[in-house]
Parts: structure tokens; sequence; C-alpha cells
């Protein structure tokens, strides 16, 4: 059985955005710190699709969820 890798780079391709490690750092760097009060998917820098995908991985602990926890802290820094 083969498990899928899943990177931050899958993941910002998933959420429709620019997946290549250049524009992931910058979209960090542009929208970290979220404050440890706001839920990731909370965060203003999501649209509504966005939003339901990270809600969806974190609640239903999907193969996502690791990596969706990753970007979690990366945006807190």
């Amino acid at each position: 059985m083969h498990t899928p890798a899943y990177t931050l780079n899958t993941l910002f391709a998933q959420l429709g955005l620019d997946d290549s490690d250049q524009a992931i750092e910058k979209f960090i760097s542009d929208h970290a710190p979220i404050p440890e009060t706001t839920s990731l998917p909370d965060a203003p820098c999501w649209n509504d699709s966005q939003k339901k995908l990270l809600e969806e991985a974190i609640a239903a602990d999907s193969d996502w969820a690791e990596v969706v926890d990753l970007l979690d802290a990366q945006l807190r820094k």
C-alpha cells in the first residue's frame, strides 16, 4: 500500500495557490504571524473554499492534517 506524501507544495497546490518554494516563503512572510487566538482556517488570508479545505483537513484528521499543522506552525512564528 502506498501512502501519498503531502508537502507544503502539494497543500498550496490543493489550495489553488502558487506552490513554488519562493511563493510559499512569501505567503508565510506576508501573512505571519497569525494570532494564537485565531484558528488557522479563520485567518483572513483564506478565501471560503480554502478555509473549508483547511477545516475539513483538521476535523477529519485527514492525510493533509500533518502538513496543515506544519503550515499552522510556520504562520505563527
